[in-house]
């Protein structure tokens, strides 16, 4: 499985979160906590996508080198500082393609998103899903992947004007109910608000001092980490958030 992180706040350099904490994204994608069965390292590349102006389109670097072995990325990081962001370290699931395509983060103007987790019975479980989307949706796939496929079902919502919440929500539930054993930890952002999904596997958030933080795995040890119950979801800004069921936001059981 991979991990990803979303971050919500005063500036900071994307050396913080994803290189330089305690427990960053670099550390995690090779002593990672908490894999459930998903493997033990995340070597199969990475990503990071940022906000050079609040409001304004995302920018992204994504390669297939462990995030360890990028020496172009470490410098670049030290250097850009932003307000949102988020990153990604991956662990392909078997089968699929490891290239920087197949990378998170997924990006269409101001939004951002990463899956943490596989989608059980690739692709053949989610065939009919697949088959409600555009042609060139399909033919314009980041990648083959799971994961680039739920980034295509969640941006078609969110361009037809939907919450975000129910977005996530409905593509979580949906794919779920066609793919028992999924994990399905879905995380997105736009710069100023931080939505994601706990499926099967582990998310934690941290909101306080005008912050937000929505990770895999906690990135240091400060007391306001909480873990986010499973199959729950979560919107976060600075300073707020809410926690609610999925199947109660969804009314499907």
């Amino acid at each position: 499985m991979c991990r990803h992180l979303a971050y919500l706040g005063p500036p900071v350099t994307l050396s913080s979160p994803v290189l330089d904490a305690p427990h960053s994204l670099r550390h995690q994608s090779y002593a990672p906590t908490d894999m459930r069965g998903g493997g033990t390292v995340n070597v199969d590349g990475f990503g990071a996508g940022w906000y050079p102006e609040p409001g304004g389109d995302a920018l992204r670097y994504r390669s297939a080198t462990p995030i360890w072995a990028d020496d172009s990325f470490a410098a670049l990081a030290a250097a850009t500082r932003t307000t949102a962001l988020l990153g990604a370290v991956r662990s392909a699931t078997t089968g699929m393609p490891v290239t920087p395509a197949a990378n998170a983060p997924f990006v269409d103007g101001r939004w951002l998103f990463s899956h943490n987790g596989r989608v059980a019975g690739w692709p053949d479980a989610v065939a009919a899903q697949a088959a409600q989307l555009p042609v060139t949706d399909l033919l314009t796939l980041d990648a083959p992947t799971d994961s680039a496929l739920l980034w295509a079902l969640v941006r078609r919502r969110l361009r037809a004007g939907e919450d975000p919440a129910a977005v996530l929500a409905g593509v979580v539930t949906t794919v779920a109910a066609a793919a028992p054993g999924s994990r399905l930890n879905l995380l997105l952002t736009d710069g100023a608000t931080i939505w994601a999904t706990a499926w099967d596997h582990a998310l934690s958030l941290r909101v306080d001092d005008g912050c937000a933080l929505v990770a895999s795995e906690p990135l240091d040890d400060h007391p306001s980490w909480t873990g986010v119950p499973d199959r729950h979801l979560v919107v976060a800004r600075p300073g707020d958030h809410r926690t609610e069921p999925l199947l109660t936001t969804t009314g499907v059981r």
